[in-house]
């Protein structure tokens, strides 16, 4: 979904995206009575964590990257309410909502201070044209990529936490997943800084110049925002998903067996870790890469094997491809093909009004034809007319003998009669 970043950072963030969640959530009592529902959930999540941060990889798009990002963003809330921790799963949207807003808002501050322009491989040295939304990328960046302290660390930590907690195939899974696409994150999240503030401008000279930060009331949207990107989750972790907290209410449903927030508090510090020390790890190894090695990543991609991954990701894993040529195309030939020229163009139109119409227009004619206003061909269909109510009536018991047959010669008849 396409639009302005305003609405961009609108539906994006906290609302029609995420409604998946908020409706998995409100409908915790179905879903914990279909234990196979809600392991399709979890792994459908972690793929799409994954899947999504893959992608995000090689986006050049500005807006491209934080929407693939997103995306990923919902594959951890999706596994985490799999996983029967809904909780934690809505909490993570919370926080998600704030930062991830903060960058769709901060993005579309840096896209007008470069002439709309959205490719971050024209960009470059916005650092000091452009310190304030520098600053508040910043922010909603190390808060995306769940830097410690910072909102994203106190949710997305803990649905990674709850995912090894569990101590099932699924919840392995999608912990592994889930870190291996909080390196992907970080990196992705450090290279979006590097490519538009951090590396020299490749853009045109004249706009790269003129840049400038946004106006007054953009900059204290941003300002706003900032502050709970930093501090919601710290203040508000023991209210959402605290051990014994009643915030809920009767809005969430888990059964007993499917509480593991215990478990997860204990498990081994080092499953703990992982994700924050991978996430570091990923903003650290970006920064390098592109800093000091470059040219080696540009040998990479051109070749044989760096461009077939690079292919691979760029064109989404070719879902959109499988999807056209097997989906759309089908469902479009099957349109044209049946439901528009057989159904729509066939059966409608010859046993629909506009067929009926037809055959009556064309049976009139031939009883116009009929009319030659001659007395023998009239005396003929008397005749003949009298045969077949004379033959009925020997057979009217089998007919009901709803219609009293002279009654049928006399219309018969009279019909006759008014005839021209």
């Amino acid at each position: 979904m396409e639009g302005p970043t305003p609405v961009s950072a609108l539906i994006h963030a906290a609302t029609m995206v995420t409604a998946g969640v908020f409706l998995i959530t409100r409908c915790s009592p179905l879903y914990e009575y279909t234990p196979a529902m809600l392991n399709i959930i979890t792994v459908v999540g972690a793929c799409t964590a994954f899947f999504a941060a893959t992608v995000g990889l090689v986006q050049n798009d500005l807006k491209r990257v934080i929407a693939y990002s997103t995306c990923s963003q919902l594959g951890y809330m999706v596994f985490a309410c799999g996983l029967s921790n809904y909780s934690v799963g809505v909490f993570h949207l919370v926080n998600h909502a704030f930062f991830k807003a903060l960058l769709f808002l901060g993005a579309g501050s840096v896209i007008h201070a470069v002439a709309d322009e959205q490719d971050m491989r024209k960009m470059g040295g916005l650092k000091n044209l452009v310190p304030f939304s520098y600053s508040m990328m910043v922010i909603g960046s190390l808060a995306l990529i769940g830097f410690p302290f910072l909102a994203g660390f106190y949710s997305k930590d803990v649905v990674l936490e709850v995912a090894y907690g569990k101590f099932t195939s699924q919840g392995h899974f999608s912990y592994l997943l889930g870190s291996v696409g909080a390196f992907l994150t970080a990196f992705y999240s450090t290279r979006l800084l590097f490519l538009t503030f951090l590396s020299k401008p490749n853009g045109f000279k004249k706009i790269i110049c003129s840049a400038y930060d946004s106006s007054y009331s953009i900059c204290i949207a941003l300002a706003v925002l900032s502050i709970p990107s930093i501090f919601i989750g710290f203040y508000f972790k023991d209210m959402i998903i605290g051990l014994g907290t009643d915030f809920w209410g009767n809005s969430v449903y888990v059964l007993p067996e499917n509480m593991n927030m215990v478990d997860a508090e204990f498990i081994q510090q080092s499953y703990k870790l992982l994700p924050v020390f991978l996430s570091l790890t990923g903003a650290f190894v970006s920064f390098f890469v592109y800093s000091f090695a470059n040219s080696t990543l540009f040998l990479f991609k051109i070749s044989f094997v760096g461009k077939k991954i690079y292919n691979f990701l760029n064109k989404k894993w070719y879902f959109d491809k499988v999807y056209n040529t097997y989906f759309g195309q089908t469902g479009f030939s099957f349109g044209y093909g049946t439901s528009y020229k057989i159904i729509d163009r066939g059966v409608f139109e010859v046993f629909g009004p506009m067929g009926l119409s037809s055959t009556v227009y064309k049976s009139s004619l031939k009883i116009i034809k009929s009319q030659s206003n001659f007395i023998y061909h009239y005396s003929l269909m008397f005749l003949i007319g009298s045969v077949v109510i004379l033959g009925l009536s020997k057979f009217w018991v089998i007919f009901g003998g709803f219609i009293d047959y002279r009654l049928l010669f006399i219309i018969f008849i009279t019909s006759f009669f008014l005839i021209k």
